[in-house]
């Protein structure tokens, strides 16, 4: 078609008919373009029929050369296929809407990919009040400035993309939702997929499950070779009986036809396996991982956390593991995020966006680099949650803390008040926390000095003008018999039972590139400068793929842990990029100790 004085071919949207759903005739174009929002093609529908109409959603192109700007959503509403109302939807760059096809709390629904062409994609939800709100400007504007409330985070890497598939299919286990997955995208080797997830049925925001290995990946002829080879790319899918049909493009030249075992799919994605912690390959009387670990890993689609989510804080409190996790972005800039589990493993909710960020000087950043506010650790005092960590302003780390009431914290209010440096400029220090209970009459405060893990007494935690932490107590120290001594930092707050203090810590060993191991020790309930036991061996060190690689290889870095029904719920960052968890009963690490109850 020549248009503008340019030959160019330009996409339509065509109809047919079937009694089987494979046989197809009486095909004829019913969607092309008409409006200056589409002028230079209508591509990729997604129908769905919902309150007696159909609901085609499709990609409009309102710009050639084609750019992200003028590739957008396009809608048109039928009830005949005759006639059709066409509406332009978003004003931003997406494609691949579809409909659910039936309201969801009172509201109409549907899912679409953003910023398809202004990488990373990001598939999300929008709830609707009203019809008119598919197609309402205003209605628009507000979702797209609260993105990131509303993304189903789907994507495993940055470097690869995704698109809605097929419209949302309902099964009495949830939403099944088909979407093409392409891993390297962004090279000459991309590897075009289709997958399924199955989304929670009142909050399709929860992901209950997802396929691990592709549905269908090009391997056909008519897959393999066409005017865009190597592409299986899903856009319709109907649930018959047992089977799914899955109607997909091949290779951008043909319409294609799969059909798969429906209940065995939604069976395997809402498969509720028993929880499994794994013993350690090599060390005995050891902390045993989750076999699904990690539990928390980078969101691409977001791009405060895009790059690693790590190092993890914890408190258990209300029935459910709290966890403050360290994220960090491309641009090396870290910050906290927060997500919850009732079971410890099983992550309930993660929350869109970081629930602490710099904000003073001591932890801005400085230099092009890492920076920002590192590796907390969380005591609740009275009703008072601390949050020590680690303020870096691209040249030297110092202790900071801050707090917040524990009501706050379980609602969800971040009202943390103001931090506060604790340590001298230009004096490397870390690894901090505050005991869980006054020591006579005085806070306890553990940090990282000179590689070691020191103690201080303070009065209060009024830390004003150029008061720090001086005169500090090495309490744990390289020991003679281990060769291999290099660093140490507190792992969580001490934990009190009976024996006394319970602290767990990491050791790097020397030499360089360090391995990070986990050890522990017994303090003394009284005066915790006083080291009772240490264990004789390592409880947990780096050999799994998650820990062994990563941003910062060979690092098992734990920063909180729990004493639960004669349980430590140790949780702890592998590779400085993924959180994971790994438990231990209380009675084995005292036997560790030499100590049998």
């Amino acid at each position: 078609m020549e248009l503008e004085g340019i030959n160019m071919p330009i996409s339509s949207i065509g109809y047919a008919t079937s009694v089987n759903g494979i046989a197809f005739s009486d095909r004829r174009q019913i969607i092309k373009p008409e409006f200056d929002w589409e002028r230079y093609g209508c591509e990729d529908p997604r129908i769905t029929f919902c309150n007696g109409k159909y609901y085609i959603f499709y990609t409009a192109l309102s710009t050639y050369p084609f750019s992200a700007n003028g590739i957008r959503i396009g809608l048109a509403i039928t009830k005949d296929f005759k006639t059709f109302e066409k509406h332009p939807v978003t004003g931003f760059n997406s494609k691949a809407m579809a409909m659910f096809p039936e309201k969801i709390n009172n509201k109409y629904a549907a899912i679409l990919t953003v910023h398809t062409d202004l990488p990373p994609a990001k598939i999300a939800l929008a709830l609707f009040d009203r019809e008119e709100d598919l197609w309402n400007e205003a209605f628009w504007i507000n979702w797209y400035s609260n993105l990131n409330q509303h993304i189903i985070s789907l994507l495993r890497d940055s470097n690869d993309h995704l698109e809605v598939g097929a419209q949302p299919i309902k099964t009495d286990k949830g939403w099944l939702m088909i979407f093409s997955y392409i891993e390297n995208y962004f090279t000459d080797t991309k590897h075009f997929k289709i997958e399924a997830a199955l989304l929670d049925m009142e909050n399709p925001l929860k992901i209950i499950g997802r396929t691990e290995e592709p549905l269908l990946f090009p391997e056909k002829e008519y897959e393999l070779h066409g005017e865009v080879s190597n592409i299986t790319f899903p856009s319709g899918a109907v649930l018959d009986n047992k089977n799914i049909y899955l109607y997909y493009g091949a290779a951008d030249t043909f319409s294609c036809l799969a059909i798969g075992d429906a209940q065995t799919l939604i069976e395997k994605l809402s498969l509720n396996e028993p929880i499994q912690f794994n013993e350690s390959k090599w060390i005995r009387q050891g902390f045993h991982r989750y076999h699904r670990n990690p539990i928390i890993s980078p969101r691409p689609e977001f791009e405060w956390e895009a790059m690693a989510t790590f190092n993890p804080a914890v408190i258990y409190e209300d029935n459910k593991f709290h966890i403050v996790y360290r994220a960090m972005s491309f641009e090396m800039t870290s910050v906290f995020g927060y997500a919850s589990s009732s079971d410890g493993v099983h992550i309930d909710e993660r929350l869109p966006n970081p629930i602490y960020e710099p904000t003073a000087n001591f932890e801005r950043k400085l230099r092009p680099g890492n920076s920002g506010c590192e590796d907390p650790r969380l005591t609740l005092i009275d009703n008072e949650l601390y949050m020590f960590y680690t303020a870096f302003d691209g040249y030297t780390p110092r202790v900071a803390f801050t707090s917040i009431s524990i009501a706050d914290f379980i609602n969800r209010h971040w009202n943390w008040k103001s931090p506060k440096v604790i340590t001298p400029p230009n004096i490397p220090d870390k690894d901090a926390c505050v005991l869980s209970k006054k020591i006579k009459g005085k806070f306890m405060l553990f940090h990282r000095m000179n590689d070691f893990i020191c103690l201080n007494a303070a009065d209060d935690l009024n830390f004003e003008g150029d008061r720090w932490l001086n005169d500090s107590t090495a309490i744990i120290k390289p020991r003679k018999s281990y060769w291999d001594n290099s660093k140490f930092g507190i792992a969580g707050p001490p934990i009190e039972i009976k024996q006394g203090w319970l602290m767990l810590y990491h050791r790097a060993t020397l030499p360089s590139p360090s391995v990070y191991k986990v050890e522990a020790a017994l303090l003394d309930l009284q005066d915790p400068s006083i080291v009772l036991a240490q264990t004789d061996a390592t409880l947990l060190e780096p050999e799994t793929c998650y820990e062994e690689k990563g941003i910062v290889p060979n690092v098992v870095f734990p920063c909180g842990a729990v004493l639960l029904n004669g349980m430590i719920h140790l949780y702890y960052g592998g590779g400085d990029r993924v959180v994971a968890v790994a438990r231990m009963e209380l009675k084995n690490i005292l036997k560790r100790f030499g100590i049998c109850e």
